[in-house]
């Protein structure tokens, strides 16, 4: 159904700036409200771009301009994330007549009547009337993670089973990616080694060239696979075919996919780790997806699967007033 009742397909839109973490969060929830949406990037430029969340979209990208990234026609649902977002989110809802069903993910740091639906973190401790919250990220693995368990890039194919996943963040809300957390990784992932018949170590973008070659330098053998950037990334195919996984706890959508797969998880916590991301982590070790990485073993276990995604999609189609009875032919 549409934002006004009518059976038909829906009209989403993503719009970010184009940052992977709100892509993954953003994309997750469009492609459980339909097969089909759109992605609209936007780059303001300055002073526009400062002003952000709180100003005006910038000029140049008005609905009425025909390059704009936020021309109509409009869409039923605009599913919106990042600061330099707001503004244009804002700008949609009242260039459509109200007409469109905005979806702000994390806090929007604006009054949150400029939207429909607002999803934040639990952590993030935001409320109201228009509010969800989750304890994890929403993401699109349950989709994707299938078809990568069934044909895994070569690379992961290749490597002696059982393998070790090793997936990592970067400094972030205090977090550090220093000497001390490469010598600590590093020893548990030799200790571990002896248990696996590989190691797949996956970087994020954020993940200090420096700390990369010391914790390279450290595990270095002939089946330890480092992803040095060249080819597809292999973070999927980790995922799906990991026996175990350590995950750096700085990156929440990292954990929460994770959290996801039923593979059993060793949260690292890089020195610094913020007070809300060590909470989060904490939560999922009392529900018994995670554990968190000290002096035992790294073995293999099974933990039920966590994913907020289905949740905060019904709660859309609810609040659009969609038919519980819809099926895929209408979504």
């Amino acid at each position: 159904m549409s934002a006004n009742g009518d059976h038909k397909a829906l009209r989403v839109w993503v719009l970010t700036d184009g940052k992977i973490g709100d892509n993954v969060q953003c994309t997750g929830v469009a492609a459980g409200l339909t097969r089909k949406f759109e992605k609209r990037v936007i780059k303001p430029h300055a002073p526009w771009e400062w002003m952000a969340p709180w100003g005006p979209i910038d000029p140049r990208d008005a609905p009425t301009q025909k390059a704009s990234p936020i021309k109509p026609p409009f869409p039923d649902v605009l599913i919106a994330s990042g600061r330099r977002a707001i503004p244009y989110a804002k700008a949609i809802k009242k260039a459509s007549g109200g007409k469109t069903f905005v979806v702000m993910m994390k806090n929007p740091r604006v009054n949150p009547r400029h939207a429909d639906l607002i999803w934040a973190p639990s952590h993030d401790r935001l409320d109201g009337e228009n509010v969800m919250t989750t304890l994890t990220s929403p993401h699109a693995l349950a989709l994707s993670l299938p078809k990568v368990r069934e044909a895994p890039i070569p690379v992961i194919a290749k490597l002696p089973k059982p393998m070790l996943g090793v997936v990592l963040g970067g400094p972030s809300g205090g977090a550090r990616y220093d000497s001390d957390g490469a010598a600590r990784l590093s020893k548990k992932i030799l200790e571990a080694k002896k248990d696996y018949g590989s190691v797949a170590i996956t970087p994020s973008r954020r993940t200090p060239a420096a700390f990369l070659t010391l914790l390279r330098e450290a595990v270095s053998d002939r089946d330890v696979f480092v992803w040095d950037g060249e080819g597809p990334n292999p973070y999927n195919d980790i995922l799906a075919h990991a026996a175990a996984l350590i995950i750096a706890a700085d990156s929440h959508n990292m954990m929460s996919e994770a959290a996801a797969t039923q593979t059993g998880v060793y949260a690292w916590r890089p020195n610094g780790l913020a007070k809300k991301l060590s909470w989060f982590v904490g939560e999922l070790e009392e529900l018994g997806a995670v554990r968190m990485m000290g002096e035992q073993k790294i073995e293999p276990f099974l933990a039920a699967p966590i994913d907020a995604t289905a949740a905060i999609v019904a709660e859309i189609r609810a609040r659009l007033g969609a038919s519980a009875g819809a099926g895929p032919a209408n979504i």
